[in-house]
């Protein structure tokens, strides 16, 4: 019986993944839950593993394609014999024993089978770039492999000079690039239909300009240096571009005393070590931050087209470093962990994305973020908006300064660790009132410092 394999839904909001590598041929034996090829996410990269057991019959998706979610890319005959299985060879006594045939080498992959409008092909990242420039991929002539359209075509088609990437460089200088028309193309529609659901506003295009203003054309010097984007790299400014551009940021302050948090923690840091865990002051943040969410539900939302949902879980993401960028992976129902399981999962998570071993479902279903410089932070900072999130809580740098104490009913000097925590929220749908009582409720909970330890 012939199975299909389908491209499965790689977490929330991931429409599409590229076939980054095939791990079996056509003709392979494989077995249920072997990887069957290695794909790329706006997310992250994980391995498709194998439905049933038996012999891969066809690979339908080449290495490289876009794929939507839900297509059919390879298909596997549950029970039958592959080429990798060891056959076994039966003969009565005496006879000669027949070998099995040497098979021939397995087809070219074929192309991927593309809907009616025969779509062109492109990654995610090139086709942003044929929207930011107004270029319709339908009538652009790809020269990449098998016909896919590249980033090069795209600006070429635009007019503009080629991406930099090792190259030589023209001995004339690049045109600069001419500025968009303010009309309502197709493509700016599109962003606009993205940005604000269509209500008519045309944003700029980033790279190039808006209205009567344009982006100087780059100009080499000697020195230069042009370093092409990564995928992480570009996904994120997409994010970040995006975020900027759908939700109104407004950002307040918060000073917490962090002295008797400090002192918790300076008292049991051991212990945790010992365990092989490190108790931060992001652990306590967290604790903090999905309390404070609990009795201020305002900012654990998400926009709609005409409408927003308080979300019931709370689930609270936390920037750490990978080897390819900064990611966000999830702590789930952190409202219910308390401050030991935090710790656990601020430690499972970080270590996890430094070997780079995070996965989608990682990454996927935030309700809200705590982002956490590290120890050079400086003062504050606002973050901008994890999307589909409305808040964004980020730490700054602790600092010994003089504070206003109480000491037997008078106020006293003291010298204690202080932190400022910024919190930036989408003013759509936060006001101002509940922003403050959130940030408030944050203060409050890390000064008194009444954890579980």
């Amino acid at each position: 019986m012939v199975i299909d394999v389908v491209l499965p839904q790689l977490g929330e909001s991931v429409a599409e993944g590229t076939i980054s590598k095939w791990l079996v041929r056509e003709g392979d034996a494989v077995q249920k839950d072997q990887a069957l090829a290695s794909i790329a996410t706006d997310k992250a990269d994980s391995e498709l593993p194998s439905p049933v057991g038996g012999r891969v019959a066809k690979l339908l998706a080449a290495e490289g394609a876009v794929v939507a979610v839900k297509t059919v890319i390879a298909q596997i005959d549950e029970g039958a014999a592959g080429t990798t299985t060891n056959m076994s060879l039966s003969a009565a006594p005496g006879a000669p024993v027949s070998l099995p045939p040497v098979l021939p080498p397995p087809p070219k992959v074929p192309e991927v089978v593309m809907p009616a409008a025969r779509a062109p092909m492109a990654t995610p990242t090139v086709r942003r770039a044929a929207l930011e420039n107004d270029v319709d991929l339908e009538h652009v002539q790809g020269t990449g492999e098998r016909g896919r359209v590249t980033r090069d075509d795209v600006m070429r088609a635009a007019g503009a000079p080629a991406a930099a990437g090792g190259k030589e460089r023209p001995s004339t200088p690049p045109p600069a690039i001419e500025p968009p028309q303010t009309r309502a193309t197709p493509q700016t529609q599109q962003i606009a239909q993205l940005i604000n659901g269509g209500g008519g506003f045309v944003p700029p295009i980033p790279g190039v300009g808006f209205g009567a203003f344009k982006v100087p054309a780059y100009r080499a010097a000697d020195g230069d240096k042009v370093v092409p984007f990564t995928r992480r790299r570009r996904i994120t400014a997409d994010h970040m571009t995006y975020s900027k551009f759908a939700s109104p940021h407004v950002v307040t302050v918060a000073e917490i005393d962090v002295h008797k948090a400090s002192k918790l923690r300076e008292a049991h840091k051991e212990r945790y070590k010992a365990e092989g865990m490190s108790l931060t002051m992001l652990a306590f943040a967290v604790v903090a931050a999905a309390r404070a969410i609990r009795e201020n539900p305002q900012v654990n939302t998400r926009v709609l087209e005409d409408s927003y949902v308080v979300l019931q879980d709370i689930n609270i993401g936390v920037a750490v470093d990978s080897p390819d960028g900064l990611v966000v992976p999830v702590i789930r129902r952190a409202d219910e962990l308390g401050l030991r399981g935090i710790v656990r999962a601020v430690d499972d998570v970080a270590r996890r994305a430094r070997a780079g071993k995070i996965t989608i479902d990682d990454l996927s279903g935030a309700s809200f973020s705590v982002s956490n410089p590290g120890i050079k932070g400086n003062l504050f900072g606002g973050a901008i908006i994890n999307q589909p999130n409305t808040g964004i809580l980020r730490m700054g740098e602790i600092q010994k300064r003089v504070v206003v104490v109480e000491a037997d009913g008078e106020d006293v000097l003291a010298i204690h660790p202080v932190m400022y925590m910024a919190l930036s929220y989408d003013h759509r749908v936060v006001d101002g009132v509940a922003a403050n009582a959130f940030l408030w409720r944050v203060t409050e909970i890390l000064e008194k410092a009444e954890f579980e330890v």
